[in-house]
C-alpha cells in the first residue's frame, strides 16, 4: 500500500494526521489514563482516547473518512 497524505496506520487503526496534530495541542497533561475512561465506562456515551481515528467511507473499503473533520482520501490497496 502506498503512503497516504492525510492518514497513517498506527497498527491499531487509521489516524487522521491533521486532527491528531490539533488534538495533541489541546491535550491536558493531567488527563486520566485510558484505563479510567474506556472499557466498561459508567457513562452512556464513553469517549475514546483517540478522537482522530478514521473510518471506512464505504463498504468496499476504497476510501477513509475522518468523522471529526470530514477529510476523505482514496486508498489504493495494490
Amino acid at each position: 500500500m502506498s503512503e497516504l497524505k492525510d492518514f497513517y496506520n498506527d497498527g491499531f487503526g487509521w489516524i487522521c494526521r491533521q486532527c491528531e496534530r490539533e488534538l495533541s495541542l489541546d491535550k491536558d497533561p493531567q488527563s486520566k489514563s485510558r484505563l479510567m475512561t474506556e472499557g466498561e465506562a459508567e457513562s452512556k456515551t464513553p469517549e475514546l482516547s483517540n478522537r482522530a481515528m478514521a473510518k471506512w467511507f464505504d463498504a468496499a473499503q476504497t476510501a477513509l473518512i475522518c468523522p471529526r473533520c470530514s477529510v476523505t482520501e482514496p486508498v489504493d490497496v495494490r
